[in-house]
């Protein structure tokens, strides 16, 4: 599924035509008053300092006991005591104490609290004028007042400014803004994507194009008494395009599109998501035809009896419950159409899938060769791509991959080709890209000589079981490369895109992952922590095979995979001897696949010695390098499935 690139800046259209700007006669109003009180008062200090300061001496900190010599010697006229701290005015000036530089006739010190001397009786015998001050004065009335209503005050007058503001903005005030809906508005005259930014589902978009035929001309339908679905709900894996497909249905219909995320509607304020569902759909009701588009509905759609709930004022039920309620009561004939998507359609509501709500339901999948050409076409439009580079074979080299991925795949050969300082994008730009996308970037490791030599036994086993095993994918790439958390990567490509899996496919490819181990156990004797990525596929498949596809004798055709709603009480749908059957068939599929690799090496030791040391010489090896060092014809492979390219690491 491809993906289109953003839109730049999609503007949003006000659901109701009537509504007017807010003037900003107001705020320029506002902002001009406080730029002259400023004003104002820095020329009220200007002022102050430099005109009302002239001609008045500073005062100077004297020691008490130049204070004392000072009066003995009669050079003070007066003082002024507020507590121990005392302030005077002298006869003649007095040197700062800090800075004999700097003298004035007006002065200051601190009377000691030890001090034992006289003073009063001093002050007096030289005739020095004595003033007091109170230390502790009392508050001021208006300050007292300040101090005790002002920060209340403060509040209100903030809290009216901020719901003047939100009612201006038209959001109903503060308390009013909670319950408002978040949902993003795009604009039905500039739509950003259309079905021409959609490429890879042509099955998906014809079935989307009786939506749009419907909001073009509703009457074409209502005169038959025909009405549309209300919800459509798009299922596909993460990556696939299912936001995409809703936008593009809004562009091709050119209606408004309210897009949300479901986790949107939940807070912590109980009742608050039920108003946001309530506000989005009458915004809906008022702009129609218009489509809402919910984003991942299973985080407000899930079962409601999934989990264990405690209480009656659980958020994201209520919220559930106004979607449903919503749904129910309007029309479809008003032209409103609700879009969800999700990757997790097992553990949604039975309501919400129940015939008037969301009756119609779209399989997104995964690209096939020739879908996955026309999305890379799309993602390369803008890119100046060289002759040599042919989008056909980068599509047959990337199966699996979904529109988000082949995005990522065609930026990041972009970005490469930008690194080299090139002028277009050339083929090995792409190579390199796909190998960076699926094994990872290079890792400088220093690795010993004993390691490099385990590692490349380990990658020389799964490449060389992977000519041998009839069945198996072909081997394109192998290195001992550190890539990402591997120390050595074997690259297996599928032929073409397959969706139906042989018994004989999934053996090879459990044998094919458990060479590594098997080559390991064959050259040194014992086995490493490097088999672990393998060991986790071949658990993986033995178990589907055995508990899902019924390719055990023993178990019988029956598929013991539970499909329940994810409630914690949910129990497996078998017994305990089942279980212990299915364990069993397990351990043995992935012996008898193991036997297998360690059969298949022994007889041909002398190719696994080969490619190893050719392994050490060179670091990596293309599938026609791989054929000449082991000089094995590769078997005849079946068409493997549309799965990932197949990847077995060696140690982490």
């Amino acid at each position: 599924m491809a993906q289109a690139p953003p839109p730049a800046n999609t503007g949003q259209k006000s659901s109701n035509p009537q509504q007017k700007r807010p003037s900003t006669l107001a705020p320029m109003r506002t902002t001009r008053f406080w730029v002259m009180l400023a004003i104002l008062f820095a020329v009220n200090l200007l002022v102050g300092q430099l005109l009302l300061g002239v001609g008045q001496s500073p005062t100077v900190t004297i020691s008490y006991n130049t204070f004392l010599t000072q009066v003995s010697d009669g050079n003070v006229s007066s003082i002024t005591s507020t507590g121990e701290s005392i302030t005077g005015v002298a006869k003649k000036p007095v040197a700062d104490s800090s800075s004999t530089s700097t003298t004035s006739t007006k002065f200051q010190t601190q009377r000691p609290a030890f001090a034992t001397d006289d003073l009063e009786t001093m002050l007096q015998q030289h005739n020095v004028v004595i003033n007091a001050k109170d230390p502790n004065p009392p508050t001021p009335l208006w300050l007292s007042l300040l101090f005790s209503f002002g920060p209340a005050i403060a509040f209100v007058l903030l809290f009216l400014y901020l719901s003047r503001r939100a009612a201006a903005a038209g959001a109903g005030g503060i308390l009013g803004s909670f319950g408002q809906s978040r949902a993003r508005l795009y604009d039905a005259e500039r739509p950003a994507v259309t079905f021409d930014d959609v490429a890879g589902i042509d099955e998906v978009k014809a079935d989307l194009q009786e939506v749009v035929d419907f909001l073009r001309d509703p009457k074409k339908y209502q005169r038959l008494g025909g009405t549309m679905p209300k919800g459509v709900l798009l299922i596909g894996a993460p990556g696939t395009g299912k936001t995409l497909l809703a936008r593009a249905v809004a562009g091709e219909a050119k209606v408004p599109f309210f897009s949300v995320a479901a986790s949107e509607f939940v807070e912590a304020i109980v009742g608050v998501g039920a108003s946001r569902v309530r506000d989005l759909f009458a915004k809906a009701r008022a702009a129609a035809p218009a489509i809402i588009f919910i984003d991942e509905l299973d985080a407000i759609g899930r079962s409601r009896a999934a989990a264990l709930r405690i209480g009656g004022n659980d958020e994201q039920e209520q919220t559930l419950n106004q979607i449903l309620t919503e749904m129910d009561g309007f029309d479809s004939r008003e032209g409103v159409i609700v879009l969800a998507a999700t990757n997790r359609a097992d553990v949604l509501d039975p309501a919400l899938l129940r015939p008037g709500r969301f009756d119609r339901r779209v399989q997104v999948q995964p690209p096939d060769r020739r879908g996955r050409a026309a999305i890379l076409r799309i993602h390369t439009r803008n890119i100046p791509l060289a002759p040599d580079v042919d989008l056909d074979q980068v599509a047959g080299q990337t199966p699996g991959l979904v529109g988000a991925d082949l995005r990522n795949l065609a930026n990041e050969a972009a970005l490469g080709a930008a690194r080299s300082g090139a002028a277009n994008v050339t083929m090995k730009d792409f190579l390199d890209a796909i190998e960076k996308t699926l094994l990872g970037a290079e890792r400088k490791l220093m690795l010993s000589d004993i390691d490099r030599e385990r590692i490349a036994y380990h990658e020389s086993g799964h490449a060389l079981l992977g000519l041998l095993v009839p069945g198996a994918d072909p081997v394109k790439k192998v290195t001992i490369i550190p890539r990402g958390q591997a120390l050595g990567v074997t690259l297996q490509s599928p032929i073409d895109d397959r969706f139906n899996y042989g018994e004989d496919y999934m053996r090879a490819r459990m044998v094919g992952a458990l060479g590594g181990r098997a080559a390991e156990h064959l050259v040194y004797g014992v086995v490493t922590t490097g088999a672990e990525n393998d060991l986790q596929q071949v658990t993986r498949i033995a178990h589907e095979m055995v508990a899902r596809w019924g390719m055990s004798p023993k178990v019988g055709p029956l598929n013991y995979t539970a499909d329940g709603d994810g409630s914690v009480f949910q129990q497996r749908p078998y017994s305990e001897a089942t279980a212990q059957l299915i364990d069993d068939e397990v351990r043995r599929i992935a012996e008898e696949c193991l036997a297998d690799a360690e059969k298949l090496l022994t007889e041909h030791r002398s190719q696994l010695d080969a490619l190893a040391h050719s392994l050490l010489k060179n670091d990596s090896l293309d599938e026609a390098e791989i054929l000449k060092v082991t000089g094995i014809k590769p078997a005849a492979a079946p068409a493997a499935p549309a799965a990932p390219v197949t990847q077995t690491s060696a140690a982490r």
